[in-house]
């Protein structure tokens, strides 16, 4: 760290979380109510939160800031609600309709279901504005890109009040010039729109997913940049001496200058960062395999990293959108803390995937909110402290939570508002079981072979009752939990994807000249970047993979490839690795057919100093000055409560083992140590939740 301080800013849908970390000095945490229609107004009040409890000035300590870093749901949750701009497109005479065709293909499990409804279109039909002309795969020109097509479809463009604009002809990977011209036109004549090639945005193969690509970040990206010169005019004001970077859903950082064109890199911009901060916390403990949970007051997320190294997505669909560019594998379920509890027609409780979100909120924030959420049901079990204060402004009303529960659920039912609220709770948590099993073993991984890390304000409530459920041995609960993913951020470095496509057969007699020249640009606008933006040679990591397939085949296998100039030796090197790869995905491989090489990719990365991990003493005796009291419990559907002991976090120092049934509270969270379950805490400040018999 440059600066006395480094910031992160996790805006999620009911809380915004801050973590504060300082040189030489302790990591703090804070919390503020969403403002989803004003970003700035919940990052003023955490600010206010941190000038109070430093003495200082909110401008001082932005101004001594060497990274102020924010992640943002603004370009998810406009894809979720379609709130985005009004698109027109611009593609090759004969596709328009390629995105709604979408290779014929339909989702998992909606296959053969003809009443299921078509996808949402981001471009309406009228829009999709056909343009003659036509490369070849060789990158030759076929015919001529016809000028007055483009004239026409910008005069609709203007007449139709069309914000932003997306370019993609066919085979413009092998050669752009069409998709610039096409630019230069309608930069021309409508100055004020918005426009996108995907050339640019996916420079690879596969027609289909680079225009889908191309619409969705033109879809997203001029509310992303309002958002982006709002956060960076808030901190410019405030005497900010470094740039804000936001978090990209590759798992690194980039400028504000490069989220204004390409918001579909920040699409999972918030929970993205979570398996880098799950792999730190859980290095102490020697374990490179975790699956990071998030709970927060509107969604689960859930990140898987085996082997110390995160999952990436590529050309997948998401909110069924097909995305081409690298994403961190997030699995989101509609069940957070608000999470409505409600009864279906069939008569059946159901939880999520609707939530009370901040405003109006569970019934127990006491803003209005007359639906029963999770937060009711986890207040009404004794989970969480009557009267208890979250994010600094709201207190827990359990009459309110039990009103909630016995109008919603208990009295339809005809059952005990306790049952009902061991009823949502039970729910929720097979809920999120299923999505860790979604993400772990229909990938082919066991979740017993991982660590389950606690992230998200809620999550500490359910995590023993998830282990439980999936098998796991060993949990993470770290105390800056609530606040992980913003911790996450502090953490990554800046990272930029750089795709390029050369289809080619690849042996050890093919010219590579080709290769090497796109690796060699690559790596070079993106270390020319990273130096512009402060870094030294000695603080840049480069990355490289190529997607390849046998001959014939459809779908490619990603292969990491070493740095330095291809040649023979490397080729074999690479034949190799392709072989091993597609034996390890589909269990067999072809060593004696001939492969062909499809995309290139290079990741730039610019390391970033870390802040060390807190190093508490060690007192056991700490756990008698932390004992608060007792609480009545219910842990299983008997209806017979428990008293347990409740322990303030604050007060707990290393080496304090505590046996459950148990409560732990630390400030922004509370974990639950259900029967059968110890915690310890780490001198690095988490514990380390395993099964115990007497």
């Amino acid at each position: 760290m440059k600066q006395r301080f480094r910031l992160g800013v996790d805006a999620g849908g009911t809380f915004t979380d801050f973590v504060l970390t300082e040189r030489n000095g302790p990591l703090r945490l804070f919390k503020s109510p969403s403002t989803p229609d004003d970003g700035t107004r919940a990052i003023a009040a955490g600010l206010q939160q941190m000038a109070e409890a430093l003495d200082m000035p909110v401008s001082q300590i932005v101004q001594n800031c060497d990274l102020c870093i924010n992640g943002t749901t603004v370009a998810l949750n406009a894809l979720i609600e379609l709130k985005g701009v009004k698109v027109g497109l611009l593609c090759t005479a004969g596709h328009e309709d390629s995105i709604e065709i979408r290779l014929g293909h339909k989702e998992e499990g909606y296959r053969y279901d003809a009443s299921y409804p078509p996808a949402p279109q981001l471009v309406p039909r009228q829009l999709r504005r056909a343009v003659r002309g036509r490369m070849l795969s060789d990158g030759s020109e076929h015919q001529a890109l016809n000028e007055d097509d483009i004239l026409a479809a910008i005069e609709v463009f203007r007449a139709e009040q069309v914000q932003s604009v997306a370019i993609s002809f066919v085979w413009s990977v092998r050669n752009p010039a069409h998709e610039r011209r096409a630019r230069e036109l309608v930069a021309q004549h409508l100055p004020d729109v918005f426009v996108c090639c995907g050339s640019e945005v996916y420079p690879q193969v596969r027609e289909y997913t680079r225009t889908s690509t191309t619409v969705v970040n033109a879809y997203l990206s001029p509310v992303m940049g309002r958002y982006v010169q709002r956060i960076d005019q808030f901190f410019a004001e405030l005497g900010a001496r470094a740039p804000v970077r936001y978090y990209q859903s590759n798992g690194g950082l980039a400028l504000g200058t490069v989220m204004r064109e390409r918001a579909v890199n920040a699409i999972n911009s918030g929970p993205a960062s979570a398996p880098q901060a799950g792999l730190y916390i859980a290095q102490p403990f020697g374990i490179d395999n975790v699956i990071t949970v998030d709970m927060g007051g509107t969604s689960f997320d859930i990140t898987l990293a085996k082997g110390g190294q995160t999952q990436l997505n590529r050309n997948f669909d998401f909110l069924r959108h097909r995305i081409g560019v690298p994403m961190i594998h997030v699995e989101t379920l509609g069940a957070g803390g608000g999470s409505i509890a409600h009864i279906n027609p069939f008569g059946m409780l159901e939880v999520g995937p609707h939530s009370a979100g901040a405003t109006p909120g569970p019934a127990c924030y006491g803003k209005g909110g007359a639906h029963a959420t999770v937060t009711d049901g986890n207040l009404a079990l004794g989970y969480l402290r009557p009267n208890a204060v979250l994010g600094g402004t709201i207190r827990l009303d359990q009459d309110k939570a039990r009103q909630a529960i016995a109008a919603n659920v208990a009295s339809p039912l005809g059952i005990s508002v306790e049952k009902a609220a061991f009823g949502i709770n039970t729910l929720v948590n097979m809920n999120m079981a299923n999505g860790i099993r979604r993400i772990s073993i229909e990938q082919g991984y066991d979740p017993r072979d991982f660590a389950l890390i606690c992230a998200g304000g809620a999550t500490g409530l359910h995590i023993t009752a998830l282990a439980e459920e999936l098998g796991v041995e060993t949990v993470l609960v770290p105390k800056s939990a609530s606040c992980l993913c913003a911790f996450g951020q502090v953490i990554s470095d800046v990272k930029y994807n750089f795709l390029a496509s050369s289809p080619m057969r690849l042996h050890r007699e093919a010219d590579l000249s080709e290769l090497n020249r796109l690796f060699t640009d690559m790596e070079q606008r993106g270390r020319q970047l990273l130096r512009d933006d402060g870094f030294d040679d000695a603080a840049i990591r480069t990355h490289r993979s190529v997607e390849m397939r046998y001959m014939g085949q459809i779908h490619e296998c990603t292969v990491d490839i070493a740095d330095g100039e291809l040649n023979a030796i490397s080729v074999d090197a690479t034949l190799a690795a392709f072989h091993a790869r597609h034996e390890a995905l589909f269990t067999y491989s072809e060593p004696h057919n001939p492969v062909e090489l499809v995309n290139l990719e290079c990741t730039i990365t610019g390391l970033v100093d870390k802040p060390a991990l807190p190093s508490l003493d060690i007192d056991t005796s700490s756990i008698q000055r932390a004992h608060d009291g007792f609480r009545a419990m219910l842990f299983d559907d008997s209806g017979r409560w428990v008293e347990t002991p409740v322990y303030r976090g604050e007060a707990l120092l290393a080496g304090s083992r505590i046996i459950g049934p148990a409560v732990i509270e630390e400030p922004t969270t509370t974990v639950v140590i259900r029967p059968g379950w110890q915690a310890e805490l780490h001198t690095s400040g988490t514990y380390r939740l395993t099964r115990w018999q007497e």
